[in-house]
């Protein structure tokens, strides 16, 4: 099957308060699979349910199944996570685009620096590097991305 077949079916929709649980685990299995330089134990569901308080959370699902999860800080434009099972297929691009149109300007977001494979996937998407930095009292350097 190619990829736009997956995408036709996928669905997307903001997030209710009985998917957040599921989405908190997601974030938390693709954290783990692919943020290697970190520690598992580092990832905590307890952080994605803390930051959708005042987020809005948007999920992609295919056949019933959540395959990626989107946050969206909207007083900045800001994509805070994006966390998808199903990559190579669309999904990110499809929650990414979602969270464009939501969006009334520039959406912006950061990215860690080792997260070499999210920085080229945003760049595919027209994100440009607008900052480089590192938070106080974290280890974990960062780069703010920017499409206008």
């Amino acid at each position: 099957m190619d990829d736009a077949g997956l995408t036709e079916r996928l669905t997307i929709r903001r997030a209710r308060a009985d998917d957040l649980s599921a989405c908190a685990d997601l974030y938390v299995r693709v954290l783990v699979e692919t943020f290697t330089w970190l520690p598992a134990d580092r990832h905590r569901r307890e952080d994605f349910l803390r930051a959708a308080r005042d987020e809005e959370i948007y999920l992609a699902e295919r056949a019933g199944r959540l395959v990626g999860v989107a946050g969206f800080y909207r007083p900045q434009n800001f994509l805070h996570s994006l966390y998808v099972t199903e990559r190579g297929h669309g999904v990110g691009k499809a929650l990414l685009n979602h969270v464009a149109r939501a969006a009334d300007g520039p959406l912006s977001l950061k990215v860690q620096a080792a997260n070499r494979r999210a920085q080229a996937f945003y760049a595919r998407e027209g994100f440009t590097c607008a900052e480089r930095g590192r938070d106080p009292g974290s280890d974990i350097d960062w780069l703010r991305l920017v499409r206008g």
